[in-house]
C-alpha cells in the first residue's frame, strides 16, 4: 500500500505531472529528496552529538563546568554540521537557482544563467578528492563560467540513476520556464 504523503516526489507518481495548487514558486525548494548517503551521514553525526551531550551532562554533574561547556560547544558544532549537511544541494525558485555547499552558497538569478544542461565529465565521488567519470548538471553563467549543480556520484544520487535524471530534468525545466520569461 503506497503512502504518498511520505514521499517527496509524489507528483511523479500521478499520470499527470502538474503542479499542486498549493505549490508556491517564490519559495526555494529542492527538486529531489536527499539521498541515503547524505541522510545516513547526518544521522551518524547526530548520534555522535547525542553521546557528546550525554558526556556533557556527566561532566557537568561531576562539577567540571568549564569542561562541560567545551563538550556542549563541540556537540553544538556537530549538530550544526549535520543540519548543514542536510541543507546542502541545489534549490530552485522563480528567482533563480541556488547551490548550497557545506561552507558557501552560490545564488544565480535566472537572467544571469546561460543555460542548464547535463554533461559527461569527471565528477567527485561522494565529494571526496577522487574523481570518476560521470554525469553532471551544469549551469553556464553569463560570463562563460560553469558551475556543477548536481552529479550522479554525489551523496544524493550515488546508485540512484533515475533520481538523478528526474532531478536534472526538473532543474532544466525550471531554467527553461523562468529564464525565458524573465
Amino acid at each position: 500500500m503506497p503512502l504518498p504523503f511520505l514521499t517527496a516526489d509524489r507528483g511523479f507518481d500521478t499520470d499527470e505531472d502538474v503542479a499542486l495548487p498549493f505549490d508556491d514558486h517564490d519559495q526555494w525548494r529542492r527538486p529531489y529528496r536527499p539521498g541515503p548517503w547524505r541522510v545516513g551521514a547526518a544521522a551518524l553525526a547526530l548520534l555522535l552529538a547525542s553521546f557528546m551531550l550525554l558526556a556533557t551532562m556527566i561532566v557537568a554533574f561531576a562539577g567540571a563546568l568549564p569542561a562541560a561547556a567545551v563538550c556542549f560547544g563541540l556537540a553544538a558544532l556537530v549538530i550544526g554540521a549535520a543540519l548543514r549537511m542536510l541543507r546542502m544541494g541545489t534549490w530552485v525558485s522563480r528567482h533563480g537557482v541556488r547551490h548550497v555547499a557545506f561552507l558557501r552558497t552560490v545564488t544565480l538569478p535566472w537572467e544571469r544563467t546561460g543555460g542548464v544542461r547535463t554533461v559527461q565529465q569527471p565528477v567527485r565521488l561522494l565529494g571526496l578528492p577522487r574523481t570518476v567519470q560521470g554525469q553532471a548538471l551544469v549551469v553556464e553563467r553569463a560570463g562563460g563560467e560553469r558551475l556543477a549543480l548536481l552529479t550522479d556520484h554525489s551523496a544524493d544520487f550515488l546508485a540512484r540513476v533515475e533520481a538523478f535524471d528526474r532531478a536534472a530534468d526538473t532543474v532544466e525545466a525550471w531554467s527553461e520556464e523562468y529564464a525565458v520569461s524573465s
